[in-house]
């Protein structure tokens, strides 16, 4: 099925949408998207439900939607199929990027709640929403004290949040934000949040300063587990690899 690309769609309800999104989707694709995303009892995603859409696509459809009412991206964003939240998220984020401050300010509210409400619900969703949304809007602040507040949350998903937003801090330089959010979840050995931790130190030594990365982990590789050492280190050489693995107990 292709997406319409003349029609203005900013009036249509969030329930038509919905089912155009689903409409696009594959069965096939949709078992595998189940799998991949671990949906299975005791799961992360435990639940969710997917249509089977394409990424790309659904970018796609969310450009082509261009600007939506307030009220129809929160109901977009309370859908039961995952790709329709993901087309909220993506609308909700190019939205406030294009507003007057006030205006973005109640796109960010609007996350927020989702966030809470746990409609931002597994890793994809978070990575595309909370640097882009979030974290450009308190980059613009100027402050990342909010992103603590996410980071110290028992809740997999606000944690997550926390780490990925310093990604958008990293973006424009900002190296504090992700050294002040790391002690508050590195002890956490759930692996999306060892992941979001790794990568995000990773590039802190990208983007910003390499031997920041190096002294970062010469105090706490050995606290770290072994996925986030794994990703912080992956552009450093191989001797470099092998000295931060060595300052890691044997049973950590």
């Amino acid at each position: 099925m292709t997406v319409e690309r003349s029609r203005d769609r900013s009036r249509e309800s969030a329930d038509d949408l919905a089912a155009e999104i689903r409409a696009l989707g594959d069965p096939e694709r949709a078992a595998g998207q189940r799998r991949f995303f671990k949906t299975g009892p005791g799961e992360y995603g435990e639940g969710d439900v997917f249509a089977g859409v394409r990424v790309p696509v659904l970018r796609a459809y969310a450009k082509r939607l261009g600007a939506l009412p307030f009220e129809t991206v929160t109901a977009l964003l309370d859908d039961e199929v995952h790709e329709v939240r993901q087309v909220g998220l993506f609308v909700a984020t190019a939205s406030a990027a294009k507003a007057e401050p006030a205006v973005r300010a109640h796109w960010v509210q609007l996350y927020r709640d989702a966030v809470r409400r746990g409609r931002v619900n597994n890793w994809d969703l978070v990575d595309c929403s909370a640097d882009p949304l979030l974290g450009a809007w308190l980059v613009e602040r100027g402050d990342h004290t909010e992103l603590l507040d996410w980071a110290a949350s028992a809740d997999l998903w606000e944690r997550r949040v926390g780490v990925i937003g310093t990604f958008a801090f990293i973006k424009s330089g900002a190296a504090q934000p992700i050294l002040d959010v790391a002690p508050l979840v590195i002890d956490d050995r759930r692996d999306l949040i060892q992941k979001a931790l790794g990568w995000m130190l990773r590039e802190l030594g990208k983007r910003i300063d390499r031997r920041l990365l190096e002294d970062y982990l010469e105090a706490h590789a050995a606290y770290l587990g072994r996925t986030a050492l794994s990703y912080a280190t992956e552009h450093l050489t191989a001797d470099q690899r092998a000295h931060y693995r060595s300052l890691r107990p044997p049973t950590r």
